[in-house]
């Protein structure tokens, strides 16, 4: 059964019958949603409004990792390089080696979450419902 439900017993039994495939598919869109984050990020990321590509090492430094424990699945995207949150939020002040900045934020991951919010929903709706 699949499509609308009438009452939370049927969502319910829905689940109990189609629920490992629910997760399971429920995990691809996760996987493919990340991925399509970190490319969009990655396009923001090549030059205003974002930051403008140097070496493209920064670039090339975001990262998407889809974990799955039971029934919850969680994707993390990110960067492990050390300017990625001043180059999203910019920086005004004093840093550890004393040197003063007023450096203004190239927002570049905010803006693809943003877009990709509802796309995610949809996608994880879609998965859920032709999972049961």
């Amino acid at each position: 059964m699949s499509g609308v439900f009438q009452n939370p017993t049927e969502l319910a039994a829905a689940l109990k019958r189609g629920g490992h495939g629910a997760v399971a598919a429920t995990e691809t869109a996760m996987r493919h949603a990340a991925k399509a984050l970190v490319v969009q990020v990655q396009r923001n990321a090549s030059g205003r409004p974002g930051p403008r590509v140097i070496t493209g090492r920064y670039r090339a430094s975001w990262q998407a990792e889809v974990h799955r424990a039971g029934p919850v699945v969680t994707a993390e995207v990110g960067t492990s390089a050390p300017q990625g949150r001043r180059l999203e939020f910019g920086f005004v002040g004093v840093d550890s080696l004393g040197r003063h900045f007023n450096q203004p934020p190239f927002p570049h991951l905010g803006p693809a979450v943003d877009s990709f919010g509802p796309q995610l929903v949809r996608e994880l709706g879609h998965a859920v419902s032709e999972a049961l």
